[in-house]
């Protein structure tokens, strides 16, 4: 059978007829990219993290997040905030004390953003800023106390220093919750001088624990003596303690009390003596 004739067959025709219709493109395409928009719209908010939406350039009163959340882009414009503790070490600043002493302080700053929309609306970094901010405060707060209060008094430095900074930050939605004063780098000389003074206050200090020791046994000795004044007897007893004390490990040294009374009336005896003899 030619091909003329196969083409004219009804079998040939019937089997042509079978075939499955081809699907229309033109509603397929628009569809796939509606499907793939949606998707990319999906965004996943951590339970840290906030989202601020700008919709046509007007942010959204509300953040959103956490969880997920559509963000129909070119209309909308999201940017994640995060609402952990940010740990901010201070580099070293040259500080000049109220007594004009050159230190190197370095610190360490913790903070919080509280307010997404904020810290996003008034200011373009705030890690930046606040930076910025906490190296400027360390050194001026730092610069109106004495280097001994530096030394001695970080607690209060650092309760003034968080208090300063959060009155900064806190416009930009940002909360300083603690800051810390890490370490102050002493010149060689200032530290020798501190040695100094450290060295002279332990000895004022043992001279003054020596006098106060002499006082309280001087008070102790009048008050003994009083005691033995009424009651003349105690002082032989003590006579007689002192010498146990003194033979307790086998000394061959032999002691002799003799009361004081007795060196006075001996005196007394010489010059009545002295005197009769003048007078015969």
């Amino acid at each position: 059978m030619s091909r003329r004739a196969r083409n004219r067959s009804p079998v040939y025709s019937e089997m042509a007829s079978e075939k499955t219709p081809m699907p229309d493109l033109t509603l397929v395409i628009p569809v796939l990219i509606v499907v793939i928009y949606l998707l990319s719209s999906i965004k996943i908010l951590a339970e840290y993290e906030r989202g601020v939406i700008f919709r046509l350039g007007r942010v959204l009163e509300q953040p959103k997040g956490p969880g997920v959340i559509l963000v129909f882009a070119p209309i909308d414009r999201i940017v994640r905030i995060s609402l952990r503790i940010e740990a901010m070490e201070v580099p070293p600043q040259d500080v000049v004390t109220r007594d004009n002493v050159t230190v190197k302080v370095n610190a360490v700053v913790y903070f919080r953003v509280v307010d997404p929309t904020k810290a996003v609306l008034e200011v373009s970094n705030f890690l930046y800023a606040t930076s910025q901010v906490s190296q400027t405060t360390l050194r001026s707060a730092l610069g109106e106390v004495e280097l001994d209060e530096l030394l001695s008094q970080r607690e209060k430095l650092n309760l003034r220093l968080q208090t300063v900074l959060d009155a900064h930050t806190g416009p930009w939605g940002v909360k300083v919750t603690v800051v810390e004063v890490k370490q102050v780098d002493l010149p060689e000389q200032m530290i020798r001088a501190i040695g100094r003074q450290a060295e002279a206050e332990r000895e004022r200090r043992a001279k003054i624990i020596h006098a106060e020791g002499e006082y309280m046994a001087s008070e102790k000795l009048a008050m003994a003596a009083e005691m033995i004044q009424r009651q003349p007897a105690a002082l032989t007893l003590r006579y007689l303690q002192t010498l146990v004390e003194i033979g307790a490990d086998k000394n061959t040294t032999v002691v002799f009390p003799l009361p004081i009374d007795i060196f006075s009336s001996l005196g007394r005896a010489i010059d009545k003596f002295a005197g009769k003899k003048e007078e015969g």
